[in-house]
């Protein structure tokens, strides 16, 4: 997810996103306020509270075996939930936790040492916000840092605090981790959508990498604001570590929002825009949001795996049926998907419209 891109000989930027103040910044300096700005309009949750364990798991250690059962019951968490919980995967706690604390010591730093590592107007990744587009439009209440993972020469270190002990160790080690799970689980998508073991990795090309690390500070009035706000993602999948101590992620499902409760060493996996599309509609990319509270911050690490810029994304051949199951997107290159993306504020599903037949 190149933030340049290329067209003969020429670069022009996409990702165009205002500059913002720190919302951590401005809850040190006045907790009880909340300003205009960030008053939404939020949806309740459901009142009837679906517990986290109905949220489907994935034993990772399973599904890399082979199992059928788990094959089977990764393809009905894609198609029914969009989402769901990845046990077993192998990460060590002790990875999880070093990133989890090089994330809060980021956070901790003076707001003038955080300010070194904002990003710029044209830029997605560093410090600050993406997706505002407006000077009018309600922001979210969190602050994030983003940057590009994977390859390694995509990086940008001018975004990376150095200086800050273990940081970039944790990002490695971490970054590492989640490449290796994320191919096991691109795999797996990749037979049940009917392909080989490689079949995704030869339509995507090698999996790209960003990993986004939020700050949700607290709230004197959590039902006036939302964390973040709703959208799917534009990935192929998303690889996501909670808090284990603030829930703080809802789902979208049957028509309603759910929280999601955190499960200390799991791994929260949704289903990109990119695989709604490829999958034909089958696999869905499911709207989520975040939401805040009075009492206690709340961080989170999304790992966002997605297609190489240049890789064309439409709905897989084994995956369409002229009777069942008609074309329901247009091809796009997965770089041209993403500007589009990128140039509108977060607003649940609108984008994938973009790319949907509407016969």
């Amino acid at each position: 997810m190149e933030m340049e891109v290329g067209n003969g000989g020429e670069k022009f930027k996409w990702g165009k996103s205002l500059p913002v103040p720190s919302i951590q910044e401005i809850v040190k300096n006045d907790f009880q306020s909340v300003p205009d700005r960030y008053v939404q309009d939020r949806p309740i949750t459901s009142q009837n509270l679906v517990d986290s364990h109905e949220i489907p798991f994935i034993d990772f250690s399973s599904l890399a075996k082979g199992d059928e059962h788990e094959t089977r019951k990764l393809h009905l968490a894609c198609k029914d939930w969009g989402f769901f919980q990845l046990i077993n995967h192998g990460v060590k706690e002790e990875v999880l936790e070093k990133m989890k604390a090089a994330v809060s010591a980021f956070f901790e730093l003076p707001v003038e040492e955080k300010n070194k590592y904002a990003k710029a107007e044209n830029e997605i990744q560093g410090y600050g916000q993406n997706f505002v587009v407006s000077e009018n439009q309600k922001l979210d209440w969190s602050d994030m840092i983003y940057l590009i993972t994977v390859p390694a020469e995509s990086r940008k270190y001018k975004f990376w605090p150095l200086t800050l002990p273990g940081f970039k160790e944790a990002m490695e080690e971490y970054s590492r981790e989640m490449q290796r799970v994320a191919e096991e689980i691109q795999a797996n998508l990749s037979v049940l959508m009917g392909l080989e073991r490689d079949g995704l990795k030869r339509v995507e090309g090698d999996l790209k990498q960003g990993i986004r690390m939020n700050y949700y500070p607290v709230c004197a009035r959590p039902d006036l604001v939302l964390g973040i706000s709703p959208h799917s993602d534009g990935t192929s999948f998303t690889l996501l570590l909670q808090d284990d101590d603030v829930t703080g992620l809802h789902i979208k499902h049957n028509h309603a929002w759910l929280p999601v409760k955190p499960l200390p060493n799991s791994l929260v996996v949704n289903v990109g825009d990119a695989t709604e599309i490829q999958s034909n509609g089958m696999y869905k990319s499911i709207e989520h949001r975040g939401v805040t509270n009075e009492k206690k911050p709340r961080i989170s690490v999304a790992t966002f795996m997605f297609p190489d810029d240049e890789q064309e994304i439409g709905p897989l051949e084994t995956m369409i049926n002229d009777q069942n199951h008609p074309r329901l997107y247009r091809n796009i290159k997965y770089v041209d998907y993403v500007r589009e993306k990128f140039s509108r504020k977060m607003q649940g599903k609108a984008h994938t419209q973009f790319v949907k037949l509407h016969n």
